[in-house]
């Protein structure tokens, strides 16, 4: 075989040759979907590719150098729908530069520094829904030539240079307009004569957003009688006083959400007065919210007066120290206070509320009731509340409610059984610490009940009655609790509806042989870290319909032969990872169930001895049951050899892999790969994995088939045959995310050498690094030959910015897209999915 540095010298001037000789009509283009989608993102353009097929239907032409559009630039794409030119150095575009493009719906200009827009500049776009100019140096809508597409439901001329509010004349053309963004321009006064197309030809669905805006005046009558879906204001005004006179210049204004207040980050007012919010009362809404103000008025007299007939009012990060003077004759149904900064739990008389949220208020301690007698749904979580007397119909004036969160809350005192609570749904008591729960059937009169939570909420089971009266429940978590004797008893008699049950971390040693014998409809039943010392399968036998068990992380050390029988014919999965796993002669039966289960246990790989000594951190798979036939004397006498065989077994099982791989590689070798890439990353780094890369690439456009070990290793084979089998020999490329945790993790240190092998035997430019950090030079050099590949090779950097993700998930899709066949039957499905994403941002 040839040696890899003379296949890379021979390889290198070959490549070389190749790119020289390439003609000049060489497509730059991605084809995202052959004749139907194409990415030309920075390629450094200085014109339209004129070889992309005349049915592409998505152009992507960002990050370019277009500085000129011409008349009919685009009419040999005649089908398409959607154009991105963002930052494409756009300085002027011609009178039908667009023409021909009859089925365009989505048109993106962002960051183009336009100097010239022609009068026809848009002609031709009759389909037109979606045009996005933010950062075009856009002057004045006046100028602005689109009066003519009347398709148009999206407008977005944010982050520009407008002056003047006037709405033109052509808006009365633009029937179908939904949406206007003119945050974040130079909009200082808004006069009548402004909006006098609203008021000759009213858009009644029109939600306007004028956020960012040094609005100085609002002239009085110049919103009267005109309605609107929903106005923003945030971070427009330098004073209480002109915020004042802004908001009386809203006068007559009929709208369904208004929305006032600040920026987190974006702070104007030093102060906040009271009166500024009478200008509301002359208005007619039916949601209202009003957020990040500071030094908001201490108390509520008479702030709320103007906001009695609304709907939903939310309040967000406002300083209020109560809320009792509210006015009697309120309607409010929705309430959200949300981190105000409450010293005192609000007394609340509200007899039209339904749904009340209160989050995230930690200024207080006691919790106080109130009455709300038609309140549905309640969410009191994260505010350090203490229940002295919980719960009945009594502490919240209801009897209709139907979900009750009190989580991560303080001491909550159990001593009433949900009297006059009975229609609840939904309970959830986690990390709030229960007290009482155990003395009585708290739950008696919870027969509705779907929902319960009572995970980490120090709760230790005595009563076996505690779950009686729960007939309908579906769902149960009481992780991080305690059983008397750490037994698990007969406290689930009447829970035959239950599909979800999480005991973990409950301290269990043993589990009573009637534990679940009334659950048949039980699918997922989670018992990791307790303390089971026996895989006693008896008590899980009536679980007819259970799926999925974990008995992780207990003290597992085997289960008897007999016992191995009981377990549910309709078990997919069982995890019994991480236990303590005694390889003995005397657990021989047990030892060859687990080979003989390997699709159905999880992580059979990671299943490892902890006795004897002489296995000890080894696979419960490497257990032989050839060795239970020695006698002492032979074992005593053949140490050395056995030592011996050791070593040359592990000088075998290291090149073993390498040796699988190249025999996949002539196996595999001219197939269609089953997935696009294989992902090697350390766990560590799971939630960036799955949250990004999994989110961005397999549910993006066109989709990526991602090898993820958690998710496609086929249950029952080793770890290494899973790496090679299911990860390199069906895969395109190989992904690998580089992080101080993957360095220092040898599973990865052992992927990534095995990724190399594969990428010189399979003659693949295959391997994809990405960096998610800075990395310490003097750790990364402990890996030398990943640190020169590093240096010498074009890696990706993620950086968690919006425009270094735009262009980080872009230079990834183009690199996995080479090589990837087409299917056509994805085309139409693709496309439609692009659109979607495409309008959704």
């Amino acid at each position: 075989m040839m040696p890899r540095t003379r296949l890379a010298a021979a390889l290198i001037p070959a490549m070389a040759l190749l790119f020289c000789l390439r003609s000049e009509g060489w497509d730059p283009c991605v084809q995202v979907v052959p004749n139907i989608s194409y990415q030309c993102m920075e390629l450094n353009l200085y014109k339209i590719p004129d070889n992309i097929p005349t049915s592409t239907k998505i152009l992507d032409l960002s990050f370019n150098h277009l500085s000129h559009l011409n008349s009919h630039s685009f009419s040999n794409f005649p089908e398409l729908q959607m154009l991105d030119l963002s930052r494409c150095e756009i300085q002027m575009i011609e009178d039908d530069a667009y023409q021909g493009l009859n089925h365009l719906s989505t048109l993106i200009l962002t960051g183009n520094p336009i100097q010239s827009l022609a009068p026809g500049a848009f002609s031709g776009l009759s389909s037109l829904e979606k045009l996005v100019a933010v950062e075009t140096n856009l002057a004045s809508l006046e100028d602005f030539p689109i009066g003519h597409l009347k398709t148009l439901k999206e407008l977005n001329v944010a982050h520009n240079l407008i002056h003047s509010f006037k709405f033109p004349e052509y808006f009365s053309n633009l029937p179908n307009l939904e949406h206007l963004d003119l945050s974040n321009n130079k909009i200082q006064n808004v006069y009548h004569e402004d909006l006098k197309v609203l008021h000759q030809m009213p858009l009644l669905n029109l939600s306007l957003d004028l956020s960012l805006n040094p609005l100085d005046f609002i002239e009085p009558g110049t919103f009267k009688e005109i309605k609107l879906n929903e106005l923003t204001l945030r971070s427009n005004f330098n004073s209480t006083h002109v915020m004042k006179i802004c908001i009386q210049g809203l006068a007559g204004l009929k709208i369904n959400r208004l929305v006032l207040g600040e920026f987190k980050n974006e702070r104007n007012l030093q102060s906040f007065d009271r009166s500024v919010l009478e200008g509301l009362c002359n208005l007619t809404f039916e949601k209202f919210r009003i957020a990040y103000f500071s030094e908001f008025p201490r108390d509520d007299i008479g702030l709320f007066n103007c906001l009695v007939n609304v709907s939903m009012i939310s309040l967000l990060s406002l300083d209020l120290d109560s809320l009792e003077a509210l006015p009697k004759d309120c309607r409010w149904q929705h309430l959200e206070l949300i981190n105000c900064n409450f010293k005192q739990f609000p007394t609340l008389k509200l007899n039209s509320l339904k749904k009340f949220v209160f989050i995230d208020n930690k200024g207080m301690s006691t919790f106080t009731e109130f009455e709300l007698p038609n309140l549905q749904f309640l969410d009191l979580k994260r505010n350090r509340l203490s229940f002295k007397g919980c719960c009945s119909h009594t502490n919240f004036g209801t009897t209709k409610l139907k979900h009750l969160d009190l989580s991560f809350n303080d001491v909550i005192t159990m001593n009433s059984n949900f009297l006059g609570l009975e229609q609840l749904e939904h309970l959830d008591f986690q990390h709030s610490n229960l007290k009482q729960a155990n003395d009585f059937s708290v739950f008696l009169s919870l027969r509705n009940l779907r929902y319960l939570d009572i995970s980490y909420t120090n709760t230790r089971v005595v009563f076996h009655g505690i779950f009686v009266g729960l007939v309908r429940l579906q769902t149960l978590k009481m992780a991080g609790n305690s059983f008397q004797n750490n037994l698990l008893p007969d406290i689930f008699t009447e829970l035959t509806n239950l599909i979800i049950l999480d005991l973990s971390k409950c301290q269990l040693e043993q589990v009573s042989q009637m534990a679940f014998h009334s659950l048949p409809r039980l699918q997922v039943l989670n018992m990791s870290h307790n303390k089971l010392l026996s895989l006693d399968t008896l008590p899980y036998k009536p679980l007819h319909s259970l799926r999925i068990l974990d008995c992780s992380f207990n003290r597992i050390m085997e289960s008897k032969e007999q016992e191995l029988q009981h377990l549910p014919r309709s078990l997919a999965l069982l995890n019994l990872t991480q236990n303590d796993f005694a390889c003995v002669c005397e657990h021989q039966s047990f030892l060859q169930w687990v080979k003989d289960q390997r699709q159905l246990l999880v992580g059979a790989e990671q299943m490892m001895c902890t006795q004897p000594l002489d296995m000890q951190d080894m696979p419960v798979l490497s257990f032989r049951n050839a060795t239970c036939q020695m006698n002492k004397m032979i074992i005593s006498v053949s140490v050395l050899t056995v030592l011996l065989v050791s070593v040359a077994g592990v000088l075998v099982y290291k090149f073993y892999f390498h040796l699988m791989l190249l025999a996949g590689c002539k196996k595999y070798g001219r197939g269609e790969s089953t997935y696009d890439a294989f992902v090697i990353y350390s766990s560590q780094d799971e939630d960036w994995v799955r949250n990004e890369l999994v989110k961005n690439l397999e549910e993006g456009v066109p989709p990526f088939q991602l090898c993820l070990h958690y998710r496609d290793f086929i249950p029952g084979v080793a770890i290494a045959a899973n790496i090679i089998q299911e990860g390199f020999h069906k895969s395109r490329k190989v992904i690998v995310v580089v992080s101080q945790h993957f360095i220092q993790s040898r599973w990865c240190i052992f992927e990534y050498e095995i990724a190399q092998t594969w990428q010189f035997l399979s003659s693949r430019a295959g391997i994809i690094f990405i960096v998610l950090h800075k990395l310490e030079k003097s750790l990364l050099r402990q890996q030398v030959e990943l640190y020169r590949l590093l240096n010498r090779n074009t890696y990706l950097e993620w950086e968690d910015s919006v425009l270094g993700r735009h262009i980080f998930w872009r230079r990834l899709r183009k690199a996995l897209l080479d090589g990837k066949p087409w299917r056509p039957e994805g085309t139409a499905d693709a496309d439609s999915r692009q659109q979607e994403a495409t309008a959704s941002t």
